[in-house]
């Protein structure tokens, strides 16, 4: 896995940040980690992450991470979603070519996983 720095801003290198989650070596402990794991898919085009990670309950039949080319990802807001939550929320913008996306997004904890279950 590479060295090079992980898209989702937080200074690590891929392999020591999503790296792990996106090749399934390990699970997100908190709501954060897993959006920005979902973030770093989407710059890879990792559909099968977004798939995996996405709550059976509100997932669509198919997750397509689009064609948008990300620049960026600002982290605004973080209520809950640690380790011993069962909810949290995550409030960001991810910048791309031509625009952003701002976003609430939710995570519910189960069997010990997060999955992001919606956004608005």
């Amino acid at each position: 896995m590479s060295d090079e720095p992980c898209p989702c801003g937080t200074g690590r290198a891929l392999s020591q940040c999503c790296g792990p989650l996106l090749t399934t070596e390990r699970l997100a402990e908190t709501a954060e980690e897993l959006m920005r794991s979902r973030y770093t898919a989407h710059v890879f085009g990792n559909a099968e992450h977004l798939w995996r990670t996405w709550d059976g309950r509100t997932r669509p039949a198919v997750v397509n991470p689009g064609e948008a080319r990300w620049t960026g990802l600002e982290i605004t807001e973080v209520v809950d979603g640690g380790p011993d939550d069962m909810t949290g929320t995550v409030v960001f913008t991810a910048t791309h070519e031509g625009g952003e996306l701002a976003e609430r997004s939710e995570f519910t904890r189960r069997g010990g996983r997060w999955f992001y279950t919606g956004g608005r």
